[in-house]
């Protein structure tokens, strides 16, 4: 059977085209394959492709999630360009709720050009790292070094901004450093007056080399600098390449909401 499916590109954490995070968006009409999804992640070539099937016409939706190397559980900029894409079809709705492989719901809200979703809150717990995933990194002293087992993500404080944007990790020796986890988590406090914190993930274990901008890692990253800087209220810049940014909000000590902007940047037809 030919499958035809409606297809979007959007560039998630940024206000202009070409920034930020692109990912891809299929909605379905009927759900495909595992393999089908995975080949059209693979496809795409982006850090990530959302499939979402309408439930209850047209604000509930299921998603799933699809790396070109395996599916991923939970991706903020994804679910952000999901819900771009909805709420530019349907102007008239405001609200929508998404659930995930896991059974998580996450409930999302447009604000103007804005978009808010609540994710949930997650913890990390000290840990060490090798000598040789620093080098690898390139980093030379961090001042900590944590753990988030939901995401399955190594959180890694370094000291200044500068040192974080200036990363350049061998990929090679980074994927031979480490054998079971998904991503390093590289952050430092921001020295630009509009933001708080900085981040950047690398992933070549289970994505891209780096995600260019990250809204999953943020289910951490928000009650990690919420303590280190005494707010519930924080706001975030991805100094990758191709940078990004969003809002965080802590809402209770189970959900935070991420608020940020997308761009669509191509509409078009899949055929399988």
């Amino acid at each position: 059977m030919i499958h035809k499916i409606e297809t979007y590109i959007v560039d998630s954490f940024t206000n202009m085209p070409f920034k930020g995070n692109p990912a891809g968006v299929c909605i379905l009409k009927q759900q495909l394959l595992e393999e089908q999804m995975q080949n059209i992640a693979i496809e795409l070539g982006l850090s990530e492709t959302a499939f979402i099937l309408q439930l209850e016409k047209p604000t509930s939706y299921t998603i799933r999630y699809f790396s070109p190397v395996m599916e991923i559980p939970l991706c903020g900029h994804a679910t952000l360009a999901a819900s771009k894409v909805i709420f530019e079809k349907y102007t008239d709705v405001e609200k929508i709720s998404f659930k995930n492989i896991d059974n998580l719901e996450l409930p999302v809200q447009k604000f103007g050009n804005k978009i808010a979703m609540e994710f949930p809150i997650y913890t990390t717990v000290p840990q060490n790292v090798s000598i040789k995933l620093l080098e690898a990194l390139g980093v030379k002293k961090i001042i900590t070094s944590a753990y988030n087992k939901e995401t399955n993500i190594i959180l890694i404080e370094v000291e200044s901004a500068e040192e974080l944007q200036n990363l350049s990790p061998n990929f090679e020796k980074l994927k031979r450093a480490h054998h079971t986890i998904n991503g390093v988590l590289v952050t430092a406090i921001s020295t630009k007056k509009t933001y708080d914190f900085e981040s950047r993930y690398f992933w070549p274990w289970s994505g891209t080399n780096e995600d260019p901008v990250t809204g999953a890692t943020h289910t951490f990253l928000a009650k990690y600098w919420s303590a280190r800087l005494h707010k519930t209220k924080l706001k975030s810049f991805q100094c990758s390449k191709r940078t990004g940014f969003m809002d965080i909000e802590i809402k209770n000590e189970k959900k935070l909401i991420i608020k940020s902007e997308a761009q669509i940047i191509l509409k078009g037809t899949l055929t399988i």
